[in-house]
């Protein structure tokens, strides 16, 4: 059967993160939305209202029942002893508009780097802001990270808008500052929400309380913000990076699986699976296989046990060409004339995830897309000063620095800016001696292209 697209699922499909400081109620506005938009089971809320009223949570005297939202996404017992979001919680919910993933992330500095795993694949991040403490350092920090990661889509909520009262001067004096330090850094359309997320105010639904916004309610904008996917599937290039190569033994195509006479041996059947990471490919299109610069053009598409004329990204499909040519688990698949040259010198941002620090000289892994090779950090160019947003010299990076640095390759990889290509600019530093992860990379463009700029993340 041929289709000319598959329907994809992944459309309705939206994937956020919150972040913020210590104690900003992330948890708590997790569990709002899930309980205002009725995400949660029954004996899940009635285990948690049993343990809030254990607690003692609620009005005095507890003439006033309450829940603790936080115990809905604290799932770790030292999480729900301490207070505190320790590691990344990921919940499932949906509404009549669209299915969500999110992420929530801890807040504490020496767990930053659990947010920058949560905000790696998000489609928005919801970075939270007690309206009693303002902008932190901590806030700036992850306004930084989501710049660094490129996040689409940014929205503030200025949580606990009913501990001042519902001020409109406090809040907009919040909200100044945080188009401030955005333009500092060069994070575009942030948009900031008052809420209470304890409360419910303008988290779900528009509260009475704050007449003088008129915006939507988070859950409204997180309803009809556009997916990574809507907005990158026209715009950049075809990538696709081989994770398998298919070769059975006495398999025909799928698509002469039902032929009276096929005319070809039950041997012909060679394809190369993985996930479309950003554009789209049909059949017939001219393909680049990377590093080697082969070319060929492809002649099927298999998805499922069914062929398509057509894949987009997300899709995960198997692809058959039509040379044999030398493919291997890590190559790229690209389409012809959208790519430049491989290279063993790798230019890159780095957010430091480690407490082990980085020092010139040190032997790392570098893991881009579905290939492992060898690096040496060559040089390390600079660190980034959270106060004044600039790249300062640095020798080395500790843990939850972000700083750039230039790696050799012991192979070429096809390296792509990050500003260009989110998915493909994107690497992991390991540790060879543990498989540890020491940091996430963004590709960037090498220095000498940009000489007479000055040098910042």
């Amino acid at each position: 059967m041929t289709i000319t697209e598959a329907p994809l699922a992944q459309s309705t499909l939206f994937r956020f993160a919150t972040a913020g400081s210590v104690d900003d109620g992330k948890s708590t506005l997790v569990g709002r939305l899930l309980h205002d938009s009725k995400a949660i089971l029954a004996d899940t809320l009635d285990a948690v209202t049993r343990t809030s009223a254990d607690r003692g949570f609620g009005g005095e005297g507890g003439s006033t029942q309450k829940i603790d939202l936080a115990l809905l996404t604290d799932g770790l017992r030292a999480e729900r002893e301490q207070g505190i979001t320790i590691d990344v919680a990921y919940r499932y919910f949906a509404t009549d508009r669209r299915s969500f993933i999110l992420a929530d992330c801890p807040g504490h500095v020496q767990y930053t780097k659990n947010t920058v795993t949560g905000a790696s694949t998000a489609d928005a991040v919801v970075v939270l802001i007690d309206a009693r403490k303002g902008v932190l350092e901590q806030t700036r920090r992850h306004l930084s990270v989501l710049r660094l990661l490129r996040v689409p889509n940014v929205v503030v909520a200025v949580n606990k808008i009913d501990l001042v009262d519902f001020r409109e001067d406090t809040f907009r004096a919040i909200e100044a500052d945080v188009q401030a330090v955005a333009a500092q850094i060069g994070v575009t359309d942030v948009l900031v929400v008052p809420v209470s997320a304890l409360e419910g105010d303008n988290v779900v639904e528009r509260s009475a309380h704050t007449p003088w916004y008129t915006g939507p309610s988070l859950l409204d904008v997180l309803e009809t913000l556009p997916t990574t996917d809507e907005v990158e599937r026209g715009l950049e290039p075809f990538r696709f990076p081989v994770q398998l190569v298919i070769r059975p033994q006495g398999a025909l195509a799928p698509d002469l699986a039902d032929a009276d006479d096929a005319g070809t041996s039950f041997r012909d059947y060679r394809a190369y699976a993985g996930q479309v990471a950003s554009g789209s490919v049909s059949v017939g299109d001219a393909i680049t296989v990377l590093p080697s610069g082969s070319t060929a053009s492809v002649v099927g598409i298999d998805f499922a046990g069914r062929t398509l004329d057509r894949a987009v990204a997300p899709q995960s499909v198997s692809l058959r060409l039509s040379a044999e040519i030398d493919i291997a688990r890590g190559d790229v698949i690209a389409a012809t004339g959208t790519f430049g040259e491989v290279s063993q010198d790798l230019y890159a941002e780095l957010c430091w995830l480690s407490t082990r620090p980085l020092r010139e000289g040190s032997k790392v892994l570098i893991k881009h897309g579905s290939k492992t090779v060898q690096g040496l950090i060559r040089a390390v160019t600079g660190k980034l000063d959270l106060e004044t947003f600039e790249l300062g010299a640095a020798s080395g990076l500790e843990l939850n620095d972000i700083g750039a640095a230039q790696i050799r390759l012991a192979s070429a990889l096809p390296i792509e800016t990050y500003a260009l290509h989110r998915r493909t600019g994107a690497f992991l530093v390991i540790d060879p001696q543990d498989g540890n992860t020491l940091a996430a990379g963004l590709v960037r463009d090498h220095p000498g292209d940009h000489e007479d700029e000055r040098y910042s993340i």
